[in-house]
């Protein structure tokens, strides 16, 4: 068997990152834009379920 060595470099550069604040801010929106969309997709189903609790008849309103 051989071994290998294997030399690791733990420098840390700013260039080795390319952090963008204006991409991070679009995707902090975007994702709190899909989010309100999923509460209100939610809420909406909610509201649907409870509305099967109820009985109700549009059609029949009795104004005959």
């Amino acid at each position: 068997m051989s071994s290998t060595d294997f030399e690791l470099d733990d420098s840390f550069s700013e260039d080795d990152v390319s952090f963008d604040e204006s991409s991070s801010k679009i995707t902090a929106k975007e994702s709190l834009e899909k989010r309100r969309l999923i509460d209100d997709l939610l809420a909406q189903r909610r509201l649907d379920r409870e509305l099967k609790d109820f009985d109700y008849d549009f059609e029949d309103d009795g104004d005959e």
